[in-house]
């Protein structure tokens, strides 16, 4: 199977779901059972299953995260010396480099075998708006 690539825009700090895009792609793929593969394509943003019934969530996170990690220019943060794109740059690295970048999603006869309040998200860490790229591959068992 060949390797697709999902664009999904960002506004700022969040979880952005793209799973209804990744639904639409491998509706056109073979129904078979294997393993979907996404891997964001950048080091200042990551890669969730999360809930997606509630925006509660989503800000929750959001919320944990800028308290644990808040942006270089506040003054817990006068340790980081990497600012070179702004006080957000570091803090969203940090933040990325202890969440998923990758995830391994089951499929069973071409659907995805996420749970009935799961989906699959973007976590922007940077402050202004970003077009972040996925990458995606499908890889069916092989039968015998």
């Amino acid at each position: 199977m060949p390797v697709t690539e999902f664009l999904v825009p960002t506004r700022g700090p969040g979880l952005f779901e793209f799973t209804s895009e990744v639904e639409d792609w491998m509706s056109g793929l073979p129904r078979a059972d294997g393993v979907l593969t996404l891997m964001i394509r950048h080091t200042s943003a990551s890669l969730l299953i999360q809930e997606n019934a509630s925006y509660d969530v989503r800000d929750d996170i959001i919320a944990w995260l800028t308290r644990a990690m808040p942006w270089a220019d506040h003054p817990s943060m006068s340790f980081i010396t990497h600012r070179i794109e702004g006080p957000d740059d570091m803090p969203a690295h940090i933040r990325a480099s202890h969440m998923p970048v990758s995830l391994s999603v089951p499929v069973q006869g071409g659907h995805m075998m996420l749970g009935t309040w799961q989906g699959l998200f973007v976590v922007e860490h940077r402050a202004r708006a970003q077009r972040r790229r996925v990458a995606a591959h499908f890889a069916p068992d092989v039968p015998g």
